[in-house]
């Protein structure tokens, strides 16, 4: 039994072991003071007061010892937990900034849900998390990158951590069960092809360990748009398109693609979002339902029905059940 207890004691973390022995002879040499002089040490209490004032070597001097023997107890209480209590506040500093280190090179998991998860470090995921810290002061981010040696945003919610996104361990120490969404991004160190292939095996290893958190995956070849479909994605961010259609636009006339771009950046300062239609909405005109939104400062710019998107849609169109109304707020 006694052989047993060592065991588990010591295995026991250097922190938790440092302070149990200091603790330990503080306690031992507060009551053993109180029996060897009873009148300068009324109580047991008083002893470990004694014993712990004088082993953190402050010595407020309203207890002494004042026989030869009770002195000797105090040079002993010196020599033994003075050493033990240094030690322990050494390893708790050493303890906390390797901890601190950990933290900053994507070592800790994060503890949280309801949380955003972004895959990759680049300057679309600079934006986006941008973007959700000004939007939503509150919100937590969990980011996934093996090519960062610490946290690019140490000061911020932003929880970073170090690995392969399409490990599960590493998926799990971002708390992949208790996310809400998951953005994946293009890794713009591989080329096209191979990018789009590890956006799809870690959209794999996502779906795998939480099949109903909502993904958003960027693709970058056309070839691959249905197997990110396939693997899961809930939505498909087609970038490589966005640019050529901006690049096509140009040819044409430099104005609209200056106008273009600028309703992008202004989309940036707003929100566009999804509205379920309202019950009175049902079965009511397209055109109607803008001029009522118009009223509120909303401007309605489609539907969207099922898997379709259908933007200004031609007249007349009646909202239905289950429609969604694409709105910039």
């Amino acid at each position: 039994m006694p052989h047993q207890l060592f065991i588990s004691f010591v295995r026991l973390p250097l922190l938790l072991r440092t302070f149990l022995i200091a603790i330990s002879l503080i306690a031992f040499f507060g009551i053993i003071i109180h029996f060897l002089e009873p009148e300068s040490f009324p109580t047991v209490f008083d002893g470990i007061w004694w014993a712990i004032i004088t082993a953190s070597t402050v010595g407020y001097g309203d207890y002494v010892p004042h026989s030869v023997i009770g002195k000797i107890a105090g040079i002993l209480l010196l020599i033994t937990s003075a050493g033990f209590l240094s030690s322990f506040f050494i390893v708790l500093a050493t303890t906390a900034a390797s901890r601190q280190d950990d933290h900053l090179e994507g070592k800790i998991k994060f503890k949280g849900e309801g949380h955003f998860i972004i895959v990759g470090w680049n300057e679309r995921s600079r934006q986006v998390i941008y973007s959700l810290i000004n939007e939503q002061k509150t919100a937590s981010i969990a980011l996934i990158d093996d090519t960062l040696k610490e946290n690019p945003l140490p000061y911020s919610n932003v929880h970073y951590i170090q690995g392969r996104p399409n490990l599960d361990e590493v998926l799990m120490r971002a708390s992949i069960q208790t996310a809400s969404k998951v953005i994946i991004t293009a890794d713009p160190t591989k080329d096209e092809l191979q990018a789009d292939m590890h956006t799809i095996l870690t959209l794999l290893a996502v779906k795998g360990l939480n099949p109903h958190v909502e993904t958003i995956v960027e693709i970058l070849t056309n070839e691959q748009i249905a197997n990110a479909s396939r693997a899961g994605a809930d939505e498909i961010i087609q970038t490589n398109m966005l640019s050529s259609f901006v690049m096509l636009q140009s040819l044409a006339s430099q104005d609209i693609v200056t106008s273009f771009l600028d309703l992008l950046y202004q989309l940036t300062e707003k929100k566009l979002v999804y509205l379920e239609a309202a019950k009175e909405q049902v079965d009511e005109g397209f055109t109607d339902v803008s001029i009522e939104l118009l009223q509120e400062g909303k401007i309605l710019l489609g539907v969207k029905r099922g898997g379709a998107t259908i933007l200004n849609p031609p007249q007349p169109f009646l909202i239905e059940k289950y429609d969604r109304l694409i709105i910039i707020k």
